[in-house]
């Protein structure tokens, strides 16, 4: 109810509705059924498509009508992610929202702004009778943050606006015409499991406390990747002690910098002291390299039950030099536009277990070719250790159009509305509008949205001024929307 007493109420109390439906990407069951019920119950024409994107369709208010129709568009899936002593169940449980200040968040989770408060945004533009608007396409897509099916996948004789709003922009200043595109490099490598020495002490190893976030957004951050940092533990550990690997779990999402990893190790019993003062010091180091930005960073060894199996020396040090070898964070930064990363790879997730080694990792860039670039490097680093390597997943970038009609428009409107000029940008994230763009060739195309932070991390929170100041402009923009050519 804290939420739901917001203004705009109509948009925080679709919000929070919708926060009470599970909606992880590839799971999106109940959330579809959700808007669908949600435009029927309006007397709106709701289509769902194959793929299971929802479209609701409006007409223009009075005096309307000659406008060009706007396809309004955000994405149903949220990342769930939460921190590692929650006992949340994203399954059955609606997110816990709190008002902090000026803030939104969510105790122990992700939030679902993204991209949830575009959703509700949508919802009550469809629902009100006083918002004039022209004719509006409500086009709410599937699985964007694991692999943008929906918008692979959509059809596109379900729509025939002229000019699509998509609500999916991270920043109450920005107007986003362009992105990056991406590409999922996998692997997975066989090793022979030996058992483990009976004279020798577990110990489970934990990295945890990292910032994480959003591996576009955030990638040129310098935050920790867990997984690197642990990779990088034990390459200094092999040289201390004579370290012998049981399992590793790093990283949980492939859109978010890993926040946490967990290892069991085993070391012969005489070593114990000289393993525990090597943590000890390692962690030390870490903590004074990443001070000014990982204040939270843990690192732990605690005793536990040794395993039955573990890993022969050769094999682990090939996987640690190949970890080692992977690019990782910004690769390369655009030449043609100022601060934006151009490509980068982030290695979201390691798994070592039962005689398996595991990798995945996400390569983005909004040039198709530095793109490749950065993937390739990523797959030859672990083909060279004898890793079987694939990709998955690819997508395309955005490309900017700056003599767009609605960036004009949206352009000049924010600077009479705010009496500043909007950053006009393209970022280094995954937005749907390049594979929508294909889909609908000649689609003029702008991205916008309230400040929103931490996204895909527990962190995640979205500021309410600036969904206000987000709202009230988005209005105007509905008001002068363009007669049809």
């Amino acid at each position: 109810m804290e939420v739901k007493n917001l203004e705009p109420q109509e948009l925080w109390n679709n919000f929070a509705n919708l926060n009470a439906v599970p909606r992880a990407s590839k799971k999106e069951e109940k959330v579809i059924e959700f808007m669908v019920n949600y435009g029927n119950s309006l007397g709106l024409e709701t289509i769902q498509d194959k793929t299971g994107n929802v479209v609701i369709r409006k007409a223009a208010t009075a005096g309307m009508e000659n406008r060009q129709a706007v396809i309004m568009q955000s994405h149903l899936d949220m990342v769930h992610q939460k921190n590692g002593d929650s006992n949340f169940d994203f399954a059955t449980q609606g997110i816990e929202m709190f008002v902090d200040g000026d803030w939104v968040r969510a105790k122990g989770t992700t939030l679902g702004a993204d991209n949830g408060i575009g959703v509700a945004t949508i919802m009550a533009i469809l629902a009100s009778s006083t918002i004039a608007h022209p004719a509006i396409e409500a086009l709410f897509t599937i699985d964007e943050e694991t692999g943008m099916t929906g918008a692979k996948e959509l059809d596109p004789a379900n729509l025939s606006g002229t000019i699509l709003l998509n609500l999916d922009t991270e920043e109450d200043d920005e107007l986003t015409i362009g992105c990056a595109g991406g590409i999922d490099t996998n692997s997975i490598y066989h090793y022979k499991q030996i058992p483990a020495a009976k004279d020798h002490q577990a110990y489970q190893i934990t990295i945890k406390g990292l910032v994480g976030g959003h591996s576009g957004m955030d990638i040129h951050k310098g935050r920790a990747n867990a997984n690197k940092l642990m990779n990088r533990l034990f390459y200094a550990g092999l040289k201390a002690v004579d370290l012998q690997l049981s399992t590793v779990d790093g990283g949980s999402l492939r859109n978010a910098i890993p926040r946490e990893s967990k290892a069991v190790v085993n070391v012969p019993a005489n070593q114990k002291d000289t393993f525990l003062a090597f943590i000890a010091d390692f962690s030390a180091i870490l903590k004074e390299e990443y001070q000014s930005i990982e204040a939270g960073l843990s690192i732990s060894a605690e005793e536990t039950t040794l395993p039955e199996h573990g890993m022969d020396k050769a094999d682990f040090q090939k996987i640690v030099n190949a970890i080692y070898a992977i690019p990782n964070g910004v690769f390369r930064m655009s030449p043609d536009i100022a601060d934006l990363v151009e490509a980068s790879s982030n290695l979201a997730r390691v798994i070592i277990k039962g005689g398996e080694f595991v990798t995945q990792s996400l390569q983005r860039s909004s040039v198709e070719s530095t793109k490749d670039d950065v993937a390739n490097a990523v797959g030859a680093a672990l083909a060279n250790m004898g890793c079987d390597v694939s990709r998955s997943g690819d997508y395309p970038g955005w490309k900017p159009n700056a003599d767009s009609d609605i960036l004009r428009l949206m352009t000049a409107l924010y600077k009479t509305t705010f009496h500043s000029e909007p950053n006009v940008n393209a970022c280094h994230a995954g937005l749907e509008c390049g594979i929508l763009g294909a889909h609908l060739p000649g689609m003029d195309m702008i991205s916008f949205g309230p400040t929103i932070h931490g996204a895909h991390s527990p962190d995640e929170c979205v500021k309410i001024s600036s969904v206000q100041k987000y709202w009230s402009y988005l209005l105007k923009v509905l008001q002068e929307i363009p007669v049809k050519k």
